[in-house]
């Protein structure tokens, strides 16, 4: 029989040495990581930043350890009793290394605004010398990966060819859009939301029209000197105008498409922003209307597409918040989620088409079957027909399954053999 004998000294001094390493590294992260400093925001007040949402109390004077990049932070002010709250604004940022951003707020129009250059480096050098360290929230690390899957192709040039005047997102900015009248839920919602708040009240100096510089999607392609049957033809295969706008507007950069497809998805999502909805939902109308691109021209931006449209709605379908309630899910409309929704007829059709295509990408069907696979769990869609050799699902030696190639990657285009 053998005897285990334990040096409870030896545990001790490591479990010293380990916490000694964790408030080092901790340490470390306060030091070289980003700091939001929010001064004066009153309590209930709700604060976002990326996935991450805080709700103020008396002590709340920002966020700290926040990881260098693009963020997306958010906030929105509430009632004496927390239960009312206006509607969001929101604004991007890219932090660099121990940067400093500091907002104090406004009272009487309800809103962060920026404070005079010596004021932030008064207010920065504070924050260095962990002065506001006990007042300040940690970024949720464990968080992190999540908004990288949402926002891995939104870059610093991303953000500034396509965000509105002053930076600031609000759909107070957007009443033009409700002119006729708020016809969904979510617009309901939206509208009511604005005319109690302050923030609307006092913009007196709204920009007309839309505010974001986003890239313009043709519903409808027409052609001087085309026939009948060739417009058909281009309208029913959106390929020719996606080729068309990847040239002139994203200068035959798809990484710039997707990043404005993440950038107009999180600023509908976590901006509320009705006008960023209704980009997202042409970019990706867009996309899902391709017949040959998929599988010839742009099969490797249609597997980076599904991963970029998986991640989004894996998100946004979540039925649990992370946090307080701000009524960004509640916001959602159900009606575009509903099983006759435009979504689901795309998806509808675009599955149909990959069950049709002899030849597919190998990466490209799995991150379909990924997607497919996310929206019949969350939402109970259903797209498979009566027929058992229907579906995306084929048996090894079914003769009616795809054949699965790889994508040369050298040359980013589809190799058939």
């Amino acid at each position: 029989m053998f005897f285990l004998i334990v040096d409870r000294r030896q545990i001790s001094e490591e479990k010293k040495k380990k916490e000694a390493m964790d408030s080092e590294k901790a340490l470390e992260l306060v030091k070289h990581g980003a700091t939001l400093l929010f001064l004066d925001v009153p309590q209930h007040t709700l604060v976002g930043i990326d996935t991450q949402i805080f709700a103020v109390g008396p002590s709340f004077k920002g966020i700290k350890m926040i990881p260098p990049g693009i963020h997306f932070v958010f906030y929105s002010s509430s009632t004496r009793d927390g239960k009312e709250f206006s509607p969001t604004i929101g604004f991007f940022v890219d932090v660099g290394l121990s940067q400093v951003i500091v907002r104090k707020w406004n009272q009487q129009d309800e809103w962060l605004a920026k404070v005079t250059e010596e004021e932030e480096e008064r207010y920065s050098q504070a924050v260095r010398s962990l002065e506001f360290d006990k007042h300040l929230g940690p970024y949720n690390l464990s968080q992190y990966g999540e908004w990288k899957h949402l926002s891995n192709y939104i870059t610093k040039d991303v953000v500034e060819k396509f965000e509105p005047v002053g930076g600031e997102i609000t759909v107070t900015y957007e009443s033009a859009i409700l002119k006729g009248g708020p016809k969904t839920a979510m617009e309901r919602a939206l509208d009511a939301q604005m005319k109690k708040s302050k923030f609307a009240a006092s913009s007196t100096e709204q920009p007309k029209g839309n505010r974001f510089y986003y890239t313009t999607i043709p519903r409808i392609i027409k052609h001087k000197g085309m026939s009948g049957q060739e417009l058909t033809s281009m309208n029913l295969d959106k390929t020719q105008l996606l080729e068309s706008l990847l040239s002139k507007e994203y200068k035959d950069s798809e990484d710039l498409l997707l990043g404005e497809l993440q950038f107009s998805f999180v600023a509908f999502l976590m901006g509320q922003s009705l006008e960023s909805f209704m980009q997202w939902k042409s970019l990706v109308t867009l996309l899902l209307g391709c017949i040959d691109a998929p599988f010839h021209t742009r099969s490797q931006l249609f597997t980076n597409f599904m991963k970029v449209i998986y991640h989004q709605l894996k998100y946004g379908l979540q039925k649990e918040s992370n946090g307080p309630e701000m009524g960004i899910h509640a916001l959602l409309d159900d009606s575009w989620l509903a099983s006759d929704s435009f979504l689901h007829l795309l998806c509808k059709d675009f599955f149909a088409l990959v069950e049709e295509t002899s030849v597919v990408d190998g990466d490209l069907l799995s991150w379909i079957r990924k997607f497919k696979e996310l929206l019949e769990n969350r939402l109970g869609w259903e797209f498979q027909k009566k027929s058992a050799t229907d579906g995306i699902y084929f048996e090894e030696d079914d003769e009616y399954a795809p054949v699965v190639e790889m994508l040369d990657e050298s040359h980013g285009e589809y190799m058939s053999t």
